[in-house]
């Protein structure tokens, strides 16, 4: 017992050694803390009083939320959880958008986790497997008994997953192409690539959106037609890839040239020296920039709504507007509060998942 209270005094020793270095350590460095602690208290006292206390969990249309001084509106979100969810998807086939997530984490997790086994297999079934697996669980086919769900039904969270997980997929081997290209030796090969990565670079995502959508099929003959969505990933994805090629291109540039040099001299040939040598090394050096990217990518997806595609922002802000049943002054910031949490769960998500890798292979390591 004596032994648990001097641990017990050491750690409180420690922490308060550790606040009077680093929080009160001068006159400045106090004033600082107690404002931040000010500005702290204020906000988690406004949204605590706003999303639990003056809030309303229970309720049947708007009127609940219409009561002088209510908070959140929960209730909506409660009511149209499936809506933001899976859009308009058919009730009685959402067990294949459900399937479709489990599979994902199936073969998701055990990736990104180490000391895992067999790698290689579940790479090739994440890239190849999946995919095909998803389509046809999400699009349906006669043949195997699914009924077909065209994607205009599809929105919310679904199209929100789809879009980014594709342009994530797509645009990081794009990206690494685009980046050797651009450091090719070829001129014709390096100025196409320097080509497509300005120009994308230098239209806004909306731009290409729009181009994908509206400007492509003009372009195709009349009897050649291709899906809405299908238009936007590919416009997402080639934007992405363009970032990303600037990315991976800036850690390609930090690895020494004795390392290529190394390479030349063990007769190595050219997708050797790249893909055993230099890509692994330059790749881990860039981690976070890479997950940046990705971030920034999932966050765009609210952008095909100017295409006609609901996402979940997009779905959120239709409710919103066109149900008037539900109208009340605190839905709207109920809906936005929504889906801004959703956008900051995924992408702390990835960014946890960053430092955790970065750490891990020490690319933060400083020599």
């Amino acid at each position: 017992m004596q032994r648990m209270r001097d641990m017990d005094r050491t750690s409180w020793q420690v922490a308060i050694q550790w606040a009077q270095v680093n929080l009160f350590s001068s006159w400045w460095s106090t004033a600082l803390t107690l404002f931040g602690l000010l500005i702290s208290y204020w906000i988690i006292h406004a949204v605590v009083d706003w999303a639990i206390i003056r809030a309303v969990f229970t309720g049947s249309d708007g009127s609940a939320c219409r009561v002088p001084g209510a908070g959140a509106c929960w209730p909506f979100i409660t009511n149209k959880f499936k809506l933001f969810m899976y859009g308009r998807y058919p009730l009685d086939e959402l067990w294949r958008v459900n399937l479709t997530y489990v599979l994902a984490l199936a073969g998701l997790v055990p990736l990104m986790l180490p000391g895992v086994p067999g790698k290689l297999w579940l790479s090739i079934y994440m890239l190849v497997v999946f995919p095909i697996i998803a389509y046809f669980l999400l699009t349906g086919a006669v043949w195997l008994g699914l009924p077909i769900v065209t994607t205009d039904l599809w929105g919310g969270l679904l199209v929100t997953l789809v879009v980014a997980c594709v342009g994530i997929a797509a645009s990081f081997p794009i990206g690494i192409v685009l980046a050797l290209a651009r450091r090719s030796e070829l001129p014709l090969i390096k100025w196409l690539a320097i080509i497509f990565i300005e120009f994308v670079r230098g239209v806004p995502l909306v731009t290409v959106l729009f181009f994908a959508s509206v400007m492509l099929p003009l372009f195709l003959p009349e009897n050649v037609t291709f899906d809405k969505l299908l238009r936007a990933l590919i416009g997402v994805a080639l934007f992405a890839a363009a970032y990303m090629a600037e990315v991976v291109r800036g850690g390609l540039q930090a690895i020494p040239r004795g390392q290529f040099e190394a390479a030349d001299a063990l007769g190595m040939s050219y997708p050797q020296k790249m893909g055993l040598i230099v890509l692994p090394q330059a790749l881990k050096l860039v981690i976070p920039g890479i997950v940046n990217s990705f971030i920034a990518l999932f966050k765009d997806t609210s952008l095909v709504l100017i295409i006609g595609l609901f996402d979940l922002l997009g779905i959120v802000k239709q409710a919103i507007q066109s149900d008037a049943k539900w109208f009340a002054p605190q839905t709207a910031a109920t809906g936005y509060v929504f889906a801004a949490f959703v956008f900051w769960l995924f992408c702390f998500g990835m960014s946890r998942y960053s430092a955790w890798l970065e750490t891990r292979l020490n690319s933060g390591q400083r020599h």
